[in-house]
């Protein structure tokens, strides 16, 4: 992870001098315009219905790759015992290359869908990584579930903590809940049991 965080630092620093450190707008389509009126005062964007289709889609998509096909297998294999998985013949290296190139590509997808909501720049993702972080941490590693499970705890709690205090704040709260949590469970709400991952 601090190697994938200091590659990001480099990518930012490469960005801002090809194309500037300003953010830029992003001119969205125009069947995105508009939403669904549900209430009075209370309107759906149509870019946010969008975003949730596409996350639904990735979803469904990881899911289908992780256990419906052979190569999910393999990434699974090699996440629970890697020394037993190249016994066996999986090329554990590559299996690693193909899994970074998958999540490049998720993250690339979800750069295009935060450029509907407002304005992109080279540190745009910064924001994100902190809460990304406590996804993976509160879901618990290696499980789908969890990671569906921990966004939507804390994105929805984050949300109420913020109605209740303010933006500040309700990061404070969210840390301290997801701490505390930790405490009693420091797996994870999802956690994979296996003898290479107790050892």
């Amino acid at each position: 992870m601090l190697a994938t965080w200091g590659v990001s630092l480099i990518l930012q620093q490469l960005a801002r001098t090809i194309f500037g450190a300003p953010n830029v707008d992003v001119k969205s389509p125009d069947w995105l315009n508009g939403g669904i009126q549900v209430a009075a005062g209370f309107q759906i964007p149509y870019k946010r219905l969008f975003i949730l289709f596409l996350v639904a889609l990735c979803m469904a998509g990881v899911y289908l790759l992780l256990y419906r096909t052979s190569y999910g297998r393999r990434i699974r294999a090699v996440m629970q015992n890697r020394e037993m998985a190249a016994s066996l013949g999986i090329p554990a290296r590559k299996v690693d290359a193909y899994t970074f190139a998958l999540g490049s590509g998720l993250a690339g997808i979800a750069g295009c869908a935060l450029a509907l909501l407002g304005s992109i720049g080279p540190t745009l993702g910064t924001n994100y990584i902190v809460d990304t972080f406590m996804v993976v941490v509160l879901g618990g590693i290696g499980r789908l579930a969890g990671t569906v499970a921990g966004a939507s705890i804390i994105g929805m709690g984050d949300t109420v903590f913020e109605f209740l205090t303010d933006t500040t704040m309700a990061k404070v709260l969210i840390f301290a809940v997801v701490i505390s949590f930790l405490q009693w469970k420091p797996k994870g709400l999802f956690s994979i049991h296996s003898r290479a991952l107790d050892e």
